[in-house]
């Protein structure tokens, strides 16, 4: 069998709703929903950090964040992690490549930001990365794709191009990798002119776990993150239904230009051997439990589309959907097993192709889901286990106190009902306790000791008192706010503005004898 050529299709901040076949009844998503019917849905995809930085980097190495150090404060990603990563592997295989759009992350040497930048370029044949780190809507804005600004002005329909022309370019003889990453819908919502029509007369339904109603039962830890205050951007019937237009217009152009490609596979006679697969580096919360953004472990954010579609798998006997626990660690080890590529790098995740011919094939018993940026209070490790959810808030102080939670999702897919204390879940609760312990175990094993990273085995702990993690928590608090300050900007201002952080640092230095810290 000739290797197949493999299209990897990533949008940036998509929720698994926002799709018509995932159910979304307002959508226009037709090309989606076309591939979703002749691929394979996967129902309980996650990404394992849901922050698109992180994330990006989760997927191209397969591997948790604590081993590869790439999110935001911590720093960019080393090179020796990027050379393993699943396009420059594939390359090496002699695989014709290409990448367009959000690259969302920087390389270098030994991960630090302040280094000098790996120039992404030179690792594909063709390179149409957006400018910086977020790339910009307007196509003139973006060197390596303004050549199509004149005729698709709005960057997700130029992306489309971008993968149009890549297929004309392919060599018959030679397999290709296609990553098309976009920015869309990320903030700013800014969707194409182009669509204006689509959704002009739509009424958007409010998520049935929207607003204060949707968090009354969870840990007041989510209230001190930027994810609480971005509520505001969807409180109110006129704003809500203003971003819900432009974000769900933003994810109809990407699905025009994911038809722009598939199209052009068609015309070039590459459909029967090209695999496709089409997925989102986090979620998005929508004003769910009163948030905006995505990061924290709830569906909305970490649960996202995810479909594969080999035209080669054909009368396999499988369903169109598959409800085994996947994951974004899942993807590189998945692109290489598709290739045929030999791997040898020790990855977390695993090939997802057996799922594809085997619809009864168990692939994994849990995934751990992280949160290692913003409000101290908000990062953490959880669970995702069968039908369970078990998330562990570690921090104590400004009213806060360690807390579990936990959810069935069989019955309770929106998390409004925290079972922790629940008599008939105790030996569920032992067990994914014990998962917990076990996987922090893992992280304090096999995660790297730099960058903050090699705090987090005891700040996650629920064996260590918070009285234990005091100093261990001004040390991470004290190297946050330098990398903040490297950073510059929100990041400083998240803390700037939250005054009872700063106490908190204070009053840990104070009992401990040590200087003040200013902010």
């Amino acid at each position: 069998m000739n290797k197949p050529n493999i299209i990897f299709f990533l949008t940036d901040d998509q929720t698994y709703w926002s799709i018509k076949s995932m159910g979304r009844e307002e959508v226009e998503t037709p090309n989606l929903d076309r591939l979703a019917e002749k691929g394979v849905i996967f129902d309980r995809y996650y990404n394992t950090s849901a922050i698109c930085m992180a994330s990006r980097g989760n997927i191209l190495t397969g591997k948790y964040e604590y081993r590869i150090g790439c999110n935001f404060e911590h720093g960019c990603m080393r090179k020796d992690d990027f050379v393993e990563s699943y396009p420059v592997k594939l390359r090496e295989a002699g695989y014709f490549t290409g990448f367009a759009g959000k690259v969302g992350f920087n390389v270098s040497e030994s991960g630090e930001e302040e280094e000098k930048h790996v120039d992404l370029k030179e690792y594909f044949d063709i390179f149409g990365g957006l400018k910086g780190g977020q790339g910009f809507y307007k196509t003139a804005s973006n060197p390596n794709i303004e050549k199509y600004a004149h005729e698709f002005p709005h960057s997700t329909r130029a992306l489309g191009k971008f993968g149009t022309d890549f297929i004309k370019k392919a060599n018959n003889n030679k397999p290709f990798c296609l990553s098309i990453s976009f920015k869309a819908p990320h903030n700013p919502m800014t969707p194409d002119p182009y669509f204006d029509s689509v959704y002009k007369d739509t009424v958007w339904k409010k998520p049935e776990n929207y607003g204060i109603e949707g968090a009354k039962h969870l840990s007041k830890h989510i209230r001190s993150g930027r994810q609480w205050e971005f509520f505001d951007h969807w409180k109110g019937d006129e704003v809500f239904q203003e971003r819900s237009r432009k974000y769900h217009q933003l994810i109809h152009g990407v699905d025009y230009a994911v038809g722009m490609i598939m199209d052009e596979l068609k015309s070039q006679g590459m459909e029967e051997n090209t695999v496709i697969i089409f997925t989102s580096d986090n979620g998005f919360s929508h004003g769910s439990h009163h948030l905006g953004g995505k990061v924290l472990s709830y569906e909305e954010s970490t649960r996202v589309p995810l479909i594969i579609y080999d035209p080669r798998v054909k009368n396999k006997g499988r369903s169109e959907r598959c409800r085994e626990i996947t994951a974004n660690i899942d993807i590189a080890p998945t692109i290489l097993d598709l290739a045929g590529v030999k791997d040898e790098e020790e990855r977390d995740g695993k090939s997802i192709v057996p799922l594809l011919y085997n619809e009864n094939k168990k692939h994994r018993d849990y995934i751990a889901l992280y949160n290692f940026w913003n409000a101290p209070p908000t990062q953490l490790q959880s669970i995702v286990w069968g039908r369970y959810k078990y998330i562990f808030y570690w921090y104590e102080g400004e009213g806060m106190k360690v807390t579990e939670e936990l959810f069935d999702l069989a019955v309770d897919p929106l998390e409004m009902k925290n079972i922790i204390d629940a008599p008939e879940v105790k030996e569920v609760l032992e067990k994914v306790r014990k998962i917990y312990d076990d996987q922090l175990e893992l992280m304090e094993l096999e995660g790297i000791k730099d960058k903050n990273y090699g705090l987090y085995p005891a700040i996650f702990s629920r064996k260590v008192d918070f009285v234990n993690k005091e100093k261990i928590f001004l040390n991470y608090m004290d190297s946050w706010l330098e990398r903040c300050n490297y950073g510059g900007g929100e990041w400083l201002e998240d803390v700037k503005r939250n005054p009872e952080w700063q106490d908190r640092v204070n009053v840990i230095r104070e009992k401990y004898k040590l200087k003040e810290r200013k902010f």
